[in-house]
């Protein structure tokens, strides 16, 4: 095979689902739950941003985990539909290295944003007199910002590398554009340049993943000294619609790292699976669990299509 090299390589092909048969149900399957996913994280942020009433650090959070579903879905969503429905297997190269950035910004800034949430929590049944004083807007904004400023510098520095390196065949064998697939794709020994992605791993499920479990911990302790079942029971429904969400991102991911580190093969198919599920299913569960378990947006979503009065309601309730 010729070589290629960064200068002359425009495109790359995206080849993942070369060997399947069914291409067009499974570009179906992806159209439709990406429009469910821009219109579920849609409705939330409209619901949220023109209520003055949730103006307040839970939804703010809310709000910014859709801002980051739909760009988390976006980047991967419109590849794998553009191969699929429209057969355009061809991708430009900085269009693809834009891709990779603005995708694993995506998968790590949902991280950051489930954190923040477990805080939140944690802070609200903690300590509920002082929640108010604490967890401001102002703050939530500027904790928000700096989780930004620090997945996007990190990011910055893996999109570099995947620029910086060498060639050999314009194709990648996965479904979309991602730092794995391209370093796969580089005529390079790829062992070294997944130290870094390694680093971000282990920060995940042995840094984060544990402390927002501990959180929950934490909550669920303080959920059992509670003597008011009513209280009981909105901090348990809080608290497992909070669950629901972090299992949801967390699950793919551990299910293919324990696969990998037992010594079980995974086949590309079956990678490439995971890959979108990891990448779909989230996005697709955090709006529903927020308009179906948040009782300030269930008010308003019942406002809005049944036309049904809503009283205005200044405490920061989810149930």
């Amino acid at each position: 095979m010729a070589n290629y090299t960064v200068s002359n390589v425009d495109s790359f092909i995206i080849t993942g689902f070369d060997h399947l048969q069914n291409q067009k149900l499974l570009g179906f399957l992806i159209l439709i739950t990406y429009m469910l996913i821009l219109l579920g994280n849609g409705i939330n942020l409209c619901i949220i941003m023109t209520d003055r009433h949730l103006h307040k650090p839970m939804y703010i959070l809310i709000c910014n985990l859709a801002v980051v579903d739909i760009m988390f879905s976006s980047t991967c969503s419109t590849t794998m539909i553009s191969v699929l429905l429209a057969e355009i297997k061809t991708v430009s190269y900085y269009s693809c290295i834009s891709r990779t950035f603005f995708y694993h910004l995506g998968d790590f800034t949902v991280c950051m944003a489930l954190t923040l949430m477990a805080i939140d929590r944690l802070i609200a049944i903690r300590l509920p007199l002082r929640y108010h004083s604490i967890v401001t807007n102002s703050r939530t904004f500027l904790f928000i910002f700096l989780t930004w400023l620090i997945t996007i510098t990190l990011m910055g520095v893996l999109t570099s590398v995947v620029d910086s390196v060498p060639y050999c065949q314009p194709v990648i064998r996965y479904v979309f554009c991602d730092y794995p697939s391209m370093i796969r794709a580089a005529c390079v020994n790829p062992e070294p340049y997944f130290f870094l992605p390694a680093m971000i791993n282990l920060w995940w499920f042995c840094g984060q993943f544990p402390f927002i479990m501990c959180t929950y911990g934490v909550l669920a302790y303080s959920v059992t000294k509670l003597s008011n079942n009513a209280s009981r029971k909105q901090m348990i429904n809080t608290c497992l619609s909070h669950l629901i969400v972090l299992f949801s991102y967390y699950a793919p991911k551990m299910v293919s790292g324990l696969l990998t580190r037992v010594g079980v093969v995974l086949t590309l198919t079956e990678r490439n699976a995971i890959l979108i599920i990891s990448s779909l299913i989230p996005p697709l569960i955090n709006p529903t669990v927020y308009c179906t378990r948040t009782k300030e947006i269930r008010k308003r979503l019942a406002h809005v299509f049944l036309h049904k009065k809503v009283k205005p309601n200044h405490l920061k309730v989810l149930s």
